[in-house]
């Protein structure tokens, strides 16, 4: 019955967040259409949506997302390539939950979480 989720996570500035997930993250942006204060970006079968919040405290700022790959090692490292930020206690690590994991917040501080399943 369900098929997808597209988180939708809190920016302050459009040109800043669609730069930070294009160039630095790999995403691609969705539709032809520009919309205020609204933006959409995808990478594979991922798709997260933002919404302009003006006045948005990254410092106060919880959104979080958990993303599932199945390449985890090879993602990781073309980040680290392009330079990107990895959380100080983020690095890639296996957790006691049976998980590969890396985490990395964006510009507004949302927190992007991705994890490969060590048992399968």
């Amino acid at each position: 019955m369900l098929t997808y989720i597209h988180p939708k996570l809190p920016m302050r500035n459009k040109n800043t967040t669609r730069a930070y997930y294009i160039n630095q993250l790999g995403f691609k942006e969705v539709g032809k259409v520009d919309y205020e204060g609204y933006l959409m970006v995808k990478y594979d079968n991922i798709e997260i949506h933002f919404f302009e919040f003006n006045g948005l405290d990254p410092k106060e700022n919880y959104g979080q997302v958990y993303i599932r790959t199945d390449d985890i090692e090879a993602f990781y490292q073309a980040l680290i390539d392009r330079n990107v930020s990895i959380h100080p206690n983020g690095k890639l690590a296996s957790k006691p939950w049976g998980q590969k994991e890396f985490a990395l917040l964006d510009p507004d501080n949302n927190l992007l979480t991705f994890g490969q399943d060590l048992n399968g």
